[in-house]
């Protein structure tokens, strides 16, 4: 069952950590791969459910999200040597 499933006495008490948003996207992940394979078998009934756990989940992870910090993503940060420079891109 997931996580995001926490009876409103609990709700708001529950830690969110690296590991619980790490379970969720895991879940999320198992719960498109059961989508599409019922899909592919012509199932689309038997994907409403998964859709709707799915849904929840990715609401509940955006509400983490906008809760959140502002934080920039390690991978974004416009200091990174990985990114070409402008003296290196070639003009037309």
């Amino acid at each position: 069952m997931s996580i995001v499933f926490v009876p409103k006495r609990l709700r708001g008490k529950a830690k969110i950590n690296q590991e619980t948003i790490q379970r969720l996207l895991d879940e999320n992940d198992q719960l498109v791969r059961c989508i599409a394979d019922y899909m592919k078998k012509g199932r689309a009934v038997e994907c409403v459910q998964y859709q709707q756990i799915l849904q929840r989940n990715i609401v509940y992870l955006a509400s983490i999200a906008d809760a959140s910090p502002d934080t920039t993503p390690p991978s974004a940060n416009p200091s990174d040597s990985s990114a070409p420079s402008s003296s290196s891109v070639d003009k037309p």
